[in-house]
């Protein structure tokens, strides 16, 4: 590659990182679109093949044999007749005979002569063409292209490689959803948090943030990427520092036994900044899927605490019971005992008077990610109070079916008359 074409392309694809493909196939697009603005013709389909090596190009007239249409006005009847019955479906409102139409309207081919040329036509030139078959006729390459081609094919060939610089972003972090990666905190517009990511910039939006936190240029963050869609500018990719599966991932990558599959983790809970419930589990008798989570004297769990920035977390047993799952989830709470309800998904927990605060936590915390985390609508209640509460409706129950029952001994000593018998007590 010694012409300066060539070293121009291998100049654009080290920097721009895009195959060298995809830029010959923008300079061949420029290249047509400069010959059909000053030397081509209304039905002539131009196509260039350039040639990396010498810097030459040819030009096509490009055409792919069909069969023979009916003739114009033939075609120009049935489309009218066509038509004709689309409006009498519509107003009969026969939803199946409009779709019979339509369905007929996408199946019937029309003949454009500027990429097809018909099988009767090409067949005097060449008797054994074929419909399907893509016929190229070589047209005379000019010498040179006029200001206003040149400045054509200049803006084509800038459209085309933005086009594939989106498109290789796009399946670059299209790969890297719900993973984790490290990006700079590049500025804040309104409530939202621009992340670059390198070529790219992310969006951090509010309620994916962690209150507690302050963003401020030049930091850098690790961030999950939550989804990657397209749009006009590039990839459009939405991160998260508040989503229970950034915790997932972190103890992923943090614990080996974890990312081998000797342990499963069931669930994750979390307040974002303030607290996480990670449930659990393993098969294999020899390993303590708790204990391999904390580290030895928590060294494990402790770097997984930092890159939460000191949100805690506890790291809890899974169990297929729900009660014994559910008296984990409440750890370090002690429980006394749980009633299940599963019709309404209940759980009624009582815990000693010590307990209810430990086991309600701090505004209601842990027992709301006990919840999240099992799946279980969960009520605490103290254990004294609810047995005293029962007695108590239990004893005025009692009461009231006393009283009736005086009720209606009075009411019956005072209807009886002087001769009737005296009312006998059981």
């Amino acid at each position: 590659m010694n012409n300066p074409i060539a070293s121009a392309i291998k100049q654009i694809c080290d920097d721009r990182g895009i195959p060298q493909e995809q830029v010959i196939e923008a300079l061949e697009a420029a290249l047509a679109a400069a010959y059909r603005k000053d030397f081509g013709e209304k039905n002539q389909n131009i196509k260039v093949d350039f040639d990396l090596k010498t810097g030459d190009s040819r030009v096509f007239d490009v055409k792919t044999v069909v069969d023979d249409l009916p003739p114009e006005e033939e075609t120009d009847e049935k489309d009218e007749k066509e038509e004709e019955k689309k409006e009498d479906a519509k107003a009969s409102g026969k939803q199946e005979e409009l779709a019979e139409v339509e369905e007929g309207e996408d199946e019937r081919r029309r003949f454009n002569p500027k990429t097809d040329i018909q099988v009767s036509e090409i067949r005097e030139t060449r008797p054994d063409a074929e419909v399907g078959d893509e016929i190229r006729t070589e047209l005379s390459a000019p010498a040179e292209y006029g200001r206003m081609a040149a400045q054509t094919a200049k803006q084509v060939i800038i459209q085309k490689i933005r086009e594939a610089e989106r498109t290789i972003l796009f399946d670059t972090f299209k790969g890297k959803e719900d993973a984790i990666v490290i990006g700079v905190v590049q500025r804040r517009e309104d409530s939202r948090v621009l992340i670059d990511l390198g070529k790219v910039t992310a969006i951090l939006p509010h309620n994916e943030q962690i209150a507690r936190e302050r963003y401020m240029s030049g930091d850098r963050v690790k961030v999950y990427v939550k989804s990657v869609g397209e749009s006009n500018r590039g990839p459009e990719i939405i991160v998260s520092r508040a989503t229970p599966l950034m915790v997932k991932k972190i103890f992923d990558s943090e614990i080996p036994e974890i990312a081998s599959g000797a342990i499963e983790i069931k669930g994750v809970s979390r307040d974002a900044g303030n607290r996480s419930k990670v449930a659990v589990w393993t098969t294999q008798d020899t390993i303590d899927p708790i204990g391999s989570c904390i580290g030895q004297r928590g060294s494990r769990i402790q770097m997984i605490i930092a890159e939460l920035g000191g949100e805690k977390i506890d790291v809890i047993q899974y169990d297929d019971d729900p009660k014994a799952f559910i008296a984990n989830a409440l750890s370090p709470a002690k429980i006394s005992s749980i009633e299940l309800f599963p019709e309404t998904k209940i759980a009624r927990v009582l815990v000693g008077e010590d307990q209810l605060s430990l086991a309600i936590g701090k505004m209601g915390q842990n027992v709301k990610l006990a919840s999240q985390l099992t799946g279980w609508n969960i009520e605490v209640h103290q254990e004294g109070v609810v047995r005293e509460y029962r007695k108590g409706v239990k004893d005025a129950d009692d009461q009231d079916a006393g009283e009736e029952i005086d009720m209606r001994k009075s009411a019956t000593d005072e209807d009886r008359t002087d001769d009737a018998p005296p009312l006998i007590e059981n």
